[in-house]
Parts: structure tokens; sequence; C-alpha cells
């Protein structure tokens, strides 16, 4: 990289280069018999110049030619996009515990032994169709630029995700574990998916449409996914957020808080800094249910004459850095998952979301499908519903929250609660 890097300065004004490095091993389970074993390694390079104020962008999986490299990134200038920032200079990054060293002796084999267990465990105690996938991965990450940055990052990760499905249907009931290497199945984790599953088994028609909505952990990314958006310097530049401007006012219900904290490491994916080199920190969008922040990369912090806040991350190798929150949570509440379920009258458990990229998500607007929808009566899940659809804007679901549990779980796109909402509109196929 050093090579490239002092090659690339000779043909432009500034440069970074990007490199990611990484190896994975996964297995899967289908109806409780193992379906497939994958390893996978993957290396990338990307290379960013700005020359006369524009923007170029090249990358490759396999860095023979540092020329060609060099003279598609400068080929691309043609496109005009202007490169009116700097490249940051960071050092002296909080140290972060992000790798570790036993996930080199976790095997496809253990991998196998564990998910066998667990089916064998919810076998006898459900009646449901099992699936499982069990996943680790160890990755580098470098970043280097014309300004002095120099960084690389390990990291390690296993995840493992297991579901019930519910008979004759697609639908089921899944929760996932994460940690940054082996970690066995606890009794609690196995319990609150034999127990939920079999408690609502029984299919329900409610006759009623507003009533009491708990989003399980797994589907809060529903209604976050619509908050990340309208706080994303890139919405804020294309005028299409309907939060600019309010900084300093309530948005939310007051007993919601959501931040941004790259900085845990109790959890694999910590990052001292993001993709661009920018340094990371504790970042706060909503306090109390007033929003405080909006987030930028290097880029969009640029147009808006804003500072970067350490949020330029890519998608992949072959993506430039856009504005994105990777590890959003929310203040969990004071309440257990079993007391958010007693206290429901009549009400439904979001276990799943069909068609979460439904509605106009700048605005805040969603409609989804929601398969299973856990039915609760009198306190107590008596069954699940087949076909119901739940509609609203966040703007207004996230002002009536009767309670947080009191944990945060794993989660797609970040680290969540479970959230009681009142007054849902929910629609159910009669």
């Amino acid at each position: 990289m050093e090579h490239l890097l002092e090659k690339s300065k000779k043909f432009s004004d500034k440069v970074e280069i990007y490199s990611m490095d990484s190896s994975s091993d996964s297995v899967s389970f289908e109806n409780s018999r193992l379906k497939d074993i994958d390893s996978s390694m993957l290396y990338g390079i990307s290379l960013r110049i700005i020359k006369d104020g524009t923007l170029g962008f090249a990358y490759t999986r396999n860095l023979v030619n540092h020329d060609e490299l060099i003279r598609n990134a400068l080929d691309s200038l043609k496109g005009g996009v202007d490169g009116l920032f700097d490249f940051p200079y960071t050092k002296d990054l909080p140290f972060l515990d992000t790798y570790d060293p036993s996930i080199e002796h976790l095997t496809n084999s253990k991998m196998v032994e564990e998910c066998e267990r667990i089916c064998e465990i919810l076998g006898q105690r459900t009646k449901g169709q099992i699936n499982i996938s069990a996943y680790r991965s160890i990755s580098i990450k470098k970043i280097m630029n014309s300004s002095g940055t120099d960084l690389s990052l390990k990291s390690s990760a296993y995840v493992l995700n297991t579901e019930i499905l519910y008979p004759y249907t697609s639908a089921s009931l899944h929760r996932t574990l994460v940690a940054k290497s082996f970690k066995k199945a606890p009794d609690e984790y196995l319990d609150y998916l034999a127990d939920t599953y079999n408690r609502s088994l029984k299919e329900i028609i409610p006759q009623r449409e507003k009533i009491k909505v708990l989003f399980l952990p797994e589907t809060m990314y529903v209604l976050m996914w619509r908050l990340q958006t309208a706080t994303s310097g890139l919405s804020i530049y294309q005028k299409i957020s309907p939060l600019a401007g309010k900084i300093s006012e309530k948005i939310l219900d007051e007993r919601l808080s959501v931040y941004n904290n790259p900085l845990d490491d109790s959890l694999p994916g910590a990052r001292a800094s993001d993709d661009e080199g920018t340094q990371c920190k504790h970042f706060p969008v909503v306090e109390k249910g007033i929003l405080k922040n909006y987030y930028y990369d290097i880029y969009f912090a640029q147009k808006l004459s804003a500072s970067p806040t350490g949020h330029g991350f890519r998608d992949s190798i072959s993506s430039k850095p856009v504005p994105s929150m990777k590890h959003l949570s929310i203040s969990p509440g004071n309440a257990p998952f079993s007391e958010l379920v007693r206290s429901i009258d009549y009400g439904i458990i979001i276990a799943e979301a069909l068609g979460a990229h439904s509605g106009n998500i700048p605005h805040g607007d969603f409609s989804i499908g929601v398969s299973p929808a856990i039915y609760v009566e009198k306190g107590e899940i008596a069954g699940h519903i087949k076909d119901a659809m739940v509609a609203g804007n966040i703007y207004d679901t996230l002002k009536t929250v009767v309670e947080i549990e009191n944990t945060l779980h794993p989660s797609h796109g970040g680290n969540y609660p479970a959230i009681l909402f009142d007054n849902v509109n929910v629609t159910v196929k009669k």
C-alpha cells in the first residue's frame, strides 16, 4: 500500500487507499439437518484521488498492476464529481478490544456440533421446523492517505441465528447471538425461542384494528431505518428530510434515546475510526425525545459546511463511503420482556416484518406485513395471526411508547430492546 500511495501522489493532489482482507466460515441447518458448509476469502483495495478539486475512484480485487488502478482512478475524474475536501490526519486512536484470537481455533465441526445441540434441545420442546446458521469471520481493514493517516483494524465475529417456522408457512420466530468468538447458546436464549413459539401456535383472528403493538428487537430496524435516513447528511443535503432544521426540537417520546456507539467493544464490529479515517465517538442522535445531531461523512460534511462525524462507511470495497450508522442503539427501559407482554390487554408482537422498504422512508412512513404477528390477550400470548399488516409514520408511532424492555439484543442494524407502542393501526385479513 505504501508503494501505491507514493506512486498515486505523483498524479494527484490528494490520495486515499483503503483495503480489506477477510476470511469466513459458515454452516447452515434446515429442518434440523445439515444443509451447507461454506468458506470464503476476500481481498480488495480501493483508491480515491483528488486532482484539481475533482474526485476520482477505482477499485480492484487483485492488485497486480498499480498503474492500471491509478489509470482507472484518473479516468473516473471525467465524471466531474467535486472533491473539495481534505482526507483527515488521524493518529493516537483509543485502543479497542476488537479481536479474540480464540476464533482462529473455531472449526466448522465445532459450529456443526453447536447447531446439532440446539436442534436436539428445541426439537424436544417444539414441533416447528428448526433452521440454524452459524458464522465466524476474521477481517483486517487498512486506511492510508496523503495527509499521513495510517490505520489498521483487525476484528473477529461469531454469529448464530436460530429460527422456528410456523406450520405451513415461511413465517418464523428467530433470534441472533453475536460475540467476538464462539459462545455457547445460553439456556435463556433457547427458553425464549421455545416458550414464545409454543404459546403462539394457535391461529387467531382479532376483531380490533387499533391495538397495542410490541416491536421485537428483530423488527425495530423498520422504525430505525427511517430515523437513520432522516438524520443522514445525505438526506439533509438532498432536502428530503422532515427533520431538517429541527435540532433541539422534541420529535419522539421523552423515554426514547437513540445513539450510535462504535466504541463499544463488548460486541464485535467496534471501531475507533470510520472507513475514511475520521475518529469515531459516542454519538447521540436523539436524547429523551429531543433531536441532537445529524451525521456526516467527509463529502457531505463539506457540502453542508459541517464537520465530519465519523460516519463515513462503505458497503463493500467497490463502493465509496457514504453517511451510515453501523452501531445504532436505543437506551433500555426498566421492564423485562415478560412484563411488557403482561401489560398488553389486546395487541400483537411483531416478530418478523415483510416489505420494510415500503412507504416513504425519508418521511418516516411504513407499511409492513407482519409474519408472524403473535397475538396477546389479557397479558398472555394466545396464538398468532396469519395475515396482518401494520402501517403508520414513525414520528407518530414513536410518540406512543408504553414501555421499553430493560435488555438490548443484537439485531439487524443495531442493538435494540423490544418496545411496546399504543394505538397502532393493524389490519388483519379476515
